[in-house]
């Protein structure tokens, strides 16, 4: 856990930052979807780029959290989950465009 007003990291059980003085005590760990699940279904099942980016940026949403970098937990969440949905549409877009060339050339 990290104190919220210094950003030191605090041992455990601590209920006042031995750094600042801060109240540790009334710290709640914030939970923030990060968008794995989602940006690992994109990366086997449409498109393969776009899926690693996202994981890339969900991946970094639990560190950042426990860091106490909220805003940014959040914004790297958001780029994961833009990015599934950019590889969603592109891989949907992919596979449409294989089926009519499939039933164009028969």
């Amino acid at each position: 856990m990290f104190c919220p007003k210094c950003g030191k990291e605090l041992p455990a059980g601590t209920a006042v930052c031995p750094s600042c003085g801060g109240n540790a005590g009334s710290i709640q760990p914030v939970k923030i979807n990060s968008g794995l699940i989602g940006a690992i279904i994109v990366t086997v099942c449409c498109c393969l780029p776009f899926g690693i980016v996202a994981i890339v940026y969900a991946a970094k949403v639990p560190g950042l959290a426990a860091a106490g970098q909220i805003v940014e937990a959040q914004e790297a969440a958001s780029k994961s989950k833009m990015w599934s949905w950019i590889g969603f549409g592109i891989g949907l877009v992919v596979i449409l465009l294989n089926i009519i060339l499939q039933v164009a050339a028969s």
